[in-house]
């Protein structure tokens, strides 16, 4: 079946987003990413800026914390709002066009869709800091650290939310590590696969 769908996750640093939008330009879909975070927080009525930070990434420092999280009295917390919308918004996306979804658990939302093709994308720690110094320049933290922290938090979300194990080749069709082949190459074979009966 051909495949209408992609879904990246990606390794902070690694140029998923980056390949993700030339990818639907090169198959002239649509892209969701930041496009994504409005749509979510008009569904759940939270902030933009709350979306883009607790959409896929862990509000504690570890799984447990989730626990100690502020519910109401139907037991979800805002997280679990913020979940529910995403979850309804990617379901939606999908069922109405062929689309690239960046991050936010689309691999396993959409996992039972036989029209979707599920990419990882990493690379190694040193290409990683290369490029986010680049992109978002130097700060007081190691750009190393900066990467094990977001990466962690995207970690813990993930297997919160969906029970899997985060960048597991078993959850995907592909990974790709980007450091070692490149992002333009990354997208070639992403766009070759799309085709493939």
């Amino acid at each position: 079946m051909m495949k209408r769908i992609i879904t990246i996750s990606r390794e902070f640093g690694s140029g998923g987003r980056t390949i993700g939008r030339q990818t639907a330009e090169r198959l002239g879909i649509s892209f969701y990413d930041k496009e994504l975070i409005e749509k979510v927080a008009k569904e759940s009525g939270l902030s933009e800026q709350f979306v883009a930070e607790q959409g896929e990434d862990s509000p504690t420092k570890n799984r447990f914390a989730y626990s100690f999280l502020g519910r109401e009295s139907n037991g979800m917390s805002v997280n679990d709002y913020l979940w529910s919308a995403q979850r309804k918004i990617i379901l939606e996306l999908a069922e109405k066009e062929s689309c690239v979804i960046v991050g936010r658990c689309a691999d396993y939302i959409l996992r039972e869709r036989e029209d979707c093709l599920h990419a990882f994308i990493c690379a190694d720690v040193k290409k990683k800091a290369e490029r986010i110094v680049k992109l978002y320049g130097e700060t007081e933290k190691k750009p190393e650290k900066r990467l094990a922290e977001k990466d962690k938090k995207r970690r813990l979300n993930y297997e919160y939310y969906t029970e899997r194990k985060w960048g597991m080749a078993q959850n995907y069709h592909i990974s790709l590590d980007s450091g070692a082949i490149g992002l333009e190459k990354c997208v070639d074979i992403l766009v070759d696969l799309t085709r493939m009966d």
